[in-house]
């Protein structure tokens, strides 16, 4: 199986059938084992009922108790060979359907990764959540045609071959099968991929919506917009209903037909077979096989059925992978070299100028707007920034991400130990080696201190090795944000663009965050969004944004006694602060 560490190789994203192909690939070894398994494990099954027309043929027919002991024995020993290999068939199954799900995992993960700030602007969190959540899965179960559906061709074939000892006529009957199933299978098969594919779509857009109400009630609640989305999400979970029922009646179909061929298939033969011995054709003993050999069919008829069932979920499936694998980051042509010393970052068309050393606080009357501003500077979408004279475009964007962070006050956080969480990288404090753990423990203590973040350590049971939940569910909203200040602060970016970085705290936690965040930034180019005067009064230059255009520069004290529009925006009481 696919080791949480291991590449998982390069998918095939040409299609649904190309990526399962993949997927078989990766793994030929045990496919081929698990397939070589299945076919032994169901062609002994057919021998069952060849056993037992000797052991009644040579044994009871003929009175003859040695020949019923041997017959009868060798019964019981391929009966029990058979079970340890379908033991052995089911763990190697598992173990190529856990490998293609893990793979697919790494592969979808490894490319949203890439995409970076590219994948929200091209796909829905919803659509992102329901491949991972329902489609991975499917993927994972459609690899079960790899054992059982080769076993089943397998055993198909081999049973035909003993019927064909018996009785030509009996034979043709059983390999007419085949074109019957497809016949009634194939034209359902593709319907169940049509009707499935736009269950899978419906599904992620619901999923969108119900991200988006669990992020936004409390917001919703005070527009009194609640009713409204509510009303949307029922008329969206109504469509999605029904178009489960409509994936219901085709799939009941399918495993309506995966056990009436089958039964059909056991009452015309059998009627045959009896006829046949009634007129002496075939002996008693060639009537017990060839009821067990119809028997024995009766599991691969219903794995041909199943098989479809299955693949036709699983390339839908795939195929909404594989148009997530094909989503293209933004492309990266820069070929010019970033500044080789501390510059002025600067974005026309905000006009906003960041002085190189020094903390810079952007003020606007809209939050949306300086954020924007600071998706420009920190090269997330469309942007004419220019730093140290070169557009931030003709800069390799690993040279740009190596230097300036954007630091979001709703970053997410992932799942672990609180050390993990602020310190994910290596020389950080997790796997360090032991020249590098004294300085990484310094930089953690600085950085924990910096953004007022010591109780926090201290109020949990094991300090910095407690577990976190995912998105740090059980702190408060005002701890999560001096955690993301944390781990922002222990990068240690040349610049740091933070985004609202103490909009949940305290007036006291607040004041303390600024003043060491302003010493231990001193020096280094440090830009915050924010419309808090104890932030702003640390800052060396505050821009006010109007519109996401700088109409006034200033100190904030400047700003305070010369603009009034910024004065009314961050004083509380105008005239107390002015004086």
């Amino acid at each position: 199986m696919i080791d949480a560490y291991e590449d998982p190789g390069t998918p095939d994203r040409r299609g649904g059938w190309r990526y399962l192909g993949w997927l078989v690939l990766r793994q030929p070894w045990r496919s081929a084992a698990g397939a070589l398994l299945g076919s032994v494990w169901m062609v002994l099954l057919a021998a069952t009922p060849l056993l037992m027309a000797k052991a009644v043929d040579e044994g009871l027919a003929k009175d003859d108790m040695g020949a019923l002991a041997l017959w009868t024995g060798l019964l019981v020993v391929v009966g029990s060979f058979n079970a340890w290999l379908s033991i052995l068939r089911h763990r190697t199954m598992t173990r190529v359907r856990m490998d293609a799900n893990f793979r697919t995992v790494k592969v979808v993960v490894g490319h949203a990764v890439r995409l970076g700030a590219a994948l929200p602007r091209q796909v829905s969190a919803g659509e992102v959540v329901t491949i991972g959540v329902g489609d991975v899965q499917q993927i994972a179960s459609a690899l079960t045609v790899i054992g059982p559906g080769v076993g089943a061709i397998v055993a198909y074939l081999a049973v035909s071959a003993l019927l064909l000892t018996v009785s030509v006529r009996l034979t043709v009957i059983v390999l007419l099968g085949m074109p019957l199933i497809a016949l009634l299978v194939g034209p359902l098969m593709r319907r169940l991929q049509g009707t499935e594919a736009e269950y899978r779509e419906r599904q992620g857009v619901l999923t969108a919506r119900i991200g988006d109400l669990a992020s936004g009630l409390r917001v919703l609640n005070g527009l009194g917009g609640k009713g409204l989305v509510a009303d949307a999400f029922r008329r969206d979970s109504t469509r999605l209903r029904e178009q489960g029922y409509r994936v219901g009646a085709v799939t009941s179909w399918m495993q309506a037909l995966g056990l009436g061929l089958p039964t059909l298939y056991l009452a015309v033969v059998t009627w045959l077979a009896a006829r046949m011995a009634v007129q002496g054709t075939i002996t008693v003993g060639e009537l017990v096989s060839v009821y067990g050999y119809v028997a024995v069919l009766v599991r691969p008829v219903s794995y041909f059925v199943d098989w479809g069932y299955q693949l036709g979920r699983g390339v839908v499936a795939a195929r909404r992978v594989v148009s997530l694998l094909r989503l293209e980051p933004e492309p990266d042509e820069g070929t010019s070299p970033a500044p080789a010393e501390p510059s002025v970052l600067y974005d026309p068309e905000s006009g906003v100028r960041i002085p190189p050393g020094r903390l810079t606080a952007l003020v606007g009357a809209t939050p949306a707007d300086t954020a924007t501003v600071v998706d420009r500077l920190g090269r997330y979408g469309p942007t004419e920034a220019v730093w140290g004279g070169v557009r931030l475009t003709d800069i390799p964007l690993p040279q740009v991400r190596a230097r300036i962070l954007v630091a979001d006050h709703e970053a997410d956080l992932f799942a672990g130990n609180l050390r993990g969480v602020i310190a994910p990288q290596r020389g950080a404090g997790n796997g360090a080696t032991s020249h590098e753990r004294p300085a990484a423990a310094n930089k953690q203590t600085e950085a924990l201190h910096a953004a007022a973040a010591e109780d926090i350590v201290q109020a949990l049971p094991i300090g910095l090795d407690s577990p976190m939940d995912a998105q740090a569910r059980n702190l408060s909203g005002g701890q999560r944000q001096r955690i993301r200040l944390v781990r922002a602060l222990l990068t240690d970016p040349e610049i740091l663009l933070a985004i609202e970085p103490t909009s949940a705290l305290d007036a006291h936690t607040e004041s303390l965050v600024a003043t060491r965040l302003h010493h231990t930034r001193k020096g280094r180019t440090t830009v915050v969004t924010t419309t808090s005067p104890l932030l702003l009064t640390h800052a060396d230059t505050v821009h006010y944004l109007v519109d996401g255009k700088v109409t006034a520069t200033g100190t904030h004290q400047q700003l305070l006694e010369d603009t009034p529009g910024y004065r009314a925006l961050v004083a509380r009481d105008s005239e107390e602060v002015v004086g």
